[in-house]
């Protein structure tokens, strides 16, 4: 007899507010029209408390009919000194600022290892120099 296939449920993991620089479009690839977006800075609160650091980015490409394809990553640190890489992928459709993302978390440390082995989804809004977004794990 096999298992039941459960539901998921979704937990409230962090709270994000990551800081956006001015866009850099780099016209028509091969991938379609790429656009990224530096990452300059913000803040991770709730169950992990990190500071956004700059030097990350979402490489964007603009599809021919106006949606994005996100893929943002980044690093932020947290009061211990403690690493994470966080990388977001989504798809953000129409003029309208909310859309929905899944994450990744890798880190080096011990404390935060159990990030990793977590799926992770996001709904997100786009502000003008911002995105926010509420992380929920999936069990």
């Amino acid at each position: 007899m096999t298992a039941p296939i459960a539901d998921p449920v979704l937990e409230h993991a962090f709270d994000v507010v990551v800081e956006l620089g001015e866009p850099e479009l780099h016209g028509a690839t091969r991938a379609g029209t790429r656009r990224v977006v530096p990452i300059i800075g913000g803040r991770i609160t709730g169950g992990v408390e990190a500071d956004i650091l700059p030097g990350g980015a979402d490489w964007q490409i603009i599809r021919a009919d106006g949606a994005l394809d996100l893929d943002a990553r980044y690093s932020a640190r947290t009061a211990g000194g403690e690493l994470l890489l966080l990388r977001a992928r989504g798809v953000r459709a129409g003029m309208e600022g909310p859309f929905h993302t899944a994450l990744e978390v890798e880190t080096s440390s011990p404390a935060l290892s159990r990030l990793q082995d977590r799926v992770f989804v996001a709904s997100a809004v786009r502000d003008t120099n911002l995105v926010r977004y509420r992380a929920f794990h999936v069990r």
